[in-house]
């Protein structure tokens, strides 16, 4: 394809993305009453010690914006197969007839991945909120502003979902031949001090358990995703100089 044709499949590959969101935040507007339910859990956990704690509600359309933005987050989680979808759709067509259907097997793999990587970020959540309040003075309140509370959890459910699908997307570039695995193998170190730079931005958290949380599940996906690249680059190199003994 030429430049422009790329740049016109990837806007057209954003906007059936986006309209699934879309679509998916209608069933996330009826099932917001159980979604912010199970967000405010953790907040109202801390009220074990007496002191009071909830979400504060501090503008008059706080909540319809709420609800709105709570609606998308659930979109997202439940449209994450068509989304998925779109990416690897994206790069298909640099894929051979074969490729194409060992890709979607590992596209297969992506939304389990995602979902995973979304429910450890939610089983971290209430240890998360119970850390950052710790720190609360004996006698401060505990109201937490709503709106930076719905920002805390989105960044922390989706970056943990985003980033359990890095070894899809390695894999994905190598069946494009954009990337050799000894090329991922070799870069191991950057890709070391990336995870931990990664884990340490996306998880909310100051404390080192929660970084490792993330962070030693992606390394073990990482080298994970080398050893299947590097699989598929023998079997393309074999088919490559078959083809030229042939010829």
């Amino acid at each position: 394809m030429p430049l422009l044709a790329h740049v016109r499949e990837a806007r057209n590959r954003t906007l059936w993305a986006l309209g699934g969101v879309l679509i998916a935040a209608v069933g996330g507007w009826f099932l917001y009453p159980y979604v912010i339910d199970a967000m405010s859990e953790p907040i109202s956990a801390l009220t074990v010690d007496g002191r009071p704690a909830a979400l504060n509600y501090s503008a008059v359309a706080m909540s319809f914006d709420m609800k709105v933005k709570v609606s998308l987050f659930a979109g997202v989680i439940l449209s994450s197969p068509w989304w998925l979808y779109q990416v690897w759709a994206f790069i298909s067509p640099a894929l051979t007839r074969r490729e194409k259907w060992m890709s979607v097997g590992f596209l297969g793999t992506a939304t389990p991945l995602f979902l995973s990587g979304a429910f450890l970020a939610w089983l971290i959540l209430p240890r998360a909120v119970e850390f950052l309040t710790d720190f609360t003075p004996e006698k401060g309140v505990r109201f937490i502003d709503a709106q930076l509370y719905l920002s805390f959890v989105m960044r922390l459910v989706l970056g943990f979902g985003i980033a359990f699908t890095l070894p899809v997307a390695m894999v994905g570039m190598s069946l494009a031949g954009v990337v050799r695995a000894r090329t991922w193998l070799g870069g191991w170190r950057w890709a070391v001090v990336g995870i931990f730079a990664f884990s340490a931005m996306a998880t909310p958290t100051s404390d080192a358990v929660t970084m490792f949380a993330l962070a030693v599940p992606m390394l073990t996906l990482y080298f994970g995703a080398v050893a299947i690249c590097a699989v598929l680059d023998r079997r393309r190199d074999r088919r490559l100089n078959a083809q030229i003994d042939e010829a």
